[in-house]
């Protein structure tokens, strides 16, 4: 199973192929499910104190990712355009990389509060 990270540039990647518009849609509706499997798998972990707002905000967001990909992924296959299908794919790559980045900084966040941080 690919990371969500490496799942996430892999369908950027398939969204940058100028194939014909079956053989592209059937690649990236493969890699949009690729990336929903390796964020179902993507665990936001629970903390105490300052941390828990954090965390139950990548949660929800999260969910609401898995959603999008759910309702998405049919509509690229059937109904959109394929400049409107690469438009909002964009999008919803641009909110999965910005979530992945606050799974970093949450992660850095909980070291560094176990540590003490620098203050």
């Amino acid at each position: 199973m690919a990371t969500l990270e490496d799942a996430i540039d892999e369908l950027r990647q398939a969204l940058n192929d100028s194939r014909i518009a079956q053989n592209w849609r059937w690649l990236v509706r493969q890699k949009l499910s690729a990336v929903k499997d390796a964020l179902a798998d993507e665990q936001v972990r629970y903390f105490d104190g300052w941390l828990t707002a954090k965390a139950s905000v990548s949660d929800r967001d999260r969910t609401q990712l898995l959603a999008r990909i759910g309702a998405l992924g049919p509509r690229v296959l059937e109904r959109l355009d394929a400049e409107r299908a690469r438009t909002e794919l964009g999008r919803l790559v641009a909110d999965l990389e910005r979530f992945r980045q606050r799974l970093h900084d949450l992660a850095y966040d909980s070291v560094s509060m176990e540590i003490g941080g620098s203050e």
